[in-house]
């Protein structure tokens, strides 16, 4: 699924729509797209003369079509590794946009608690141990709940997903096992399960299969109306995704924020803090040969930094912390826009 919000295509990224009008194309994430959407269309109302078209390919895609340039701008819930950073033709700047949660989503049709998930029962499950929902572990983390004998049937996505890094990235915090058996990337070798495309893809395959677990960004299972589970915390505390719990995640985002942002906050200690929290990164080549592109590009960011997040909150997600946005507006002088 992508966003086209131009009426007449261009005929690749470095050419005009039609005489008054600018194409400006973009591939990546599905964690952000509907953020994403709003963003593109509001925008649109600021800027008439400019179409932000972008596809929701996963971030591994965005990542792949920046680095060959066939899009202007990327996508992706995972920062770029340092070796995908030197494969690429020039110089890349991330830009966190927004926060969001990744939730464990699941379909017991005959369950009215909502679960508890602890982090090492999360990684048994994609490890393939643990196999029933009526399983000793995850009834010890839910006291007093009916769990069904059913099989538990592992959604996972099937393409590159900044999405799958996030969930990864904090379960290799609390399992040494599945650091070492699956680890932490955009793609990994899953050990069990059945694959859907995007993150639209697996909430779809969980809401149709009853006994089915998944993972999904927060307004996809809001969206989708699928039960979703609370995950227990650094703090040992079982903690909900809300706009307010993932806030809490990045609260000292600020002053640990390395020069090039590239910084994970899954795991992070704090009351209420929930523990399957990222940030979401733009890509832009920090000097690309269309400086006009560039130049809209940067007056884009600079107005979703600011008047953008003010749709963050209907949307599911967290906006970003003012130090965040302080360091990020300084680091945009880095573009080259002439």
């Amino acid at each position: 699924m992508g966003l086209v919000l131009c009426a007449v295509a261009a005929a690749g990224h470095g050419l005009r729509a039609d005489a008054q009008t600018i194409q400006i194309d973009g591939a990546g994430a599905t964690f952000p797209y509907p953020i994403y959407s709003k963003w593109f269309s509001e925008y649109n109302t600021v800027r008439p003369n400019v179409r932000i078209n972008y596809q929701s390919i996963g971030s591994g895609g965005g990542i792949r079509q920046l680095t060959n340039k066939t899009v202007f701008f990327g996508a992706s819930d995972g920062p770029m590794t340092s070796e995908q950073l030197q494969a690429a033709p020039g110089r890349i700047v991330h830009l966190p946009m927004v926060l969001g949660g990744v939730v464990p989503i699941y379909n017991l049709p005959d369950l009215a608690a909502d679960l508890n998930f602890g982090g090492t029962v999360l990684a048994d499950i994609y490890l393939g141990k643990i196999t029933k929902w009526n399983d000793p572990a995850i009834a010890k983390d839910n006291p007093g709940v009916a769990l069904p004998a059913s099989d538990i049937t592992v959604v996972h996505r099937a393409d590159g997903s900044g999405t799958t890094y996030i969930f990864c990235d904090y379960l290799s915090k609390v399992s040494p096992e599945y650091k070492s058996k699956v680890g932490v990337a955009t793609s990994v070798n899953w050990p069990a399960g059945i694959g859907g495309k995007g993150n639209e893809g697996v909430a779809g395959l969980v809401k149709q299969t009853p006994g089915a677990i998944g993972y999904v960004e927060l307004i996809y299972a809001l969206q989708n109306k699928i039960a979703f589970g609370s995950v227990q915390s650094h703090d040992r505390e079982f903690v909900r995704a809300s706009i307010e719990s993932v806030s809490a995640a990045a609260a000292a985002a600020a002053d640990k924020m390395p020069e090039d942002f590239r910084v994970s906050i899954t795991n992070a200690p704090g009351k209420n803090v929930y523990p399957i929290s990222s940030f979401t990164w733009l890509l832009l080549y920090e000097s690309p040969k269309d400086k006009e592109r560039s130049r809209l590009m940067v007056d884009f960011v600079k107005w979703a930094l600011t008047e953008g997040q003010k749709y963050c909150g209907d949307l599911g997600y967290a906006p970003l912390p003012e130090g965040v946005v302080r360091l990020e507006m300084e680091a945009l002088n880095k573009i080259k826009v002439r």
